[in-house]
């Protein structure tokens, strides 16, 4: 039976993640408050985030910025998480 969880990101109730998908705290913290949807949410910004600004995610430097937009994704926190300034979704005019 899949467990069920309030999602920060969709604001509604949803099946929960298997497992942590992060280490340490903010790994507890997504598994507790994030939904597999939610989750995947953030996968597919997270590509378009590491594209968009160039990001390795072997550099120290851009984990950090990573984990900043992750963190305003999931949970609203800060100034991070939403698309890059001047994004514009393949397919779609500037």
């Amino acid at each position: 039976m899949s467990r069920i969880i309030f999602c920060q990101v969709l604001k509604r109730e949803a099946e929960g993640l298997d497992a942590p998908p992060y280490p340490g705290e903010l790994g507890e913290r997504i598994f507790d408050n994030i939904s597999l949807e939610g989750w995947q949410q953030w996968l597919e910004r997270l590509t378009t985030i590491i594209n968009e600004n160039r990001l390795s995610t072997a550099d120290p430097g851009s984990v950090e910025l990573i984990e900043k937009h992750m963190i305003g994704f999931l949970f609203g926190e800060g100034d991070f998480g939403q698309l890059p300034q001047g994004f514009v979704p393949p397919g779609q005019k500037k």
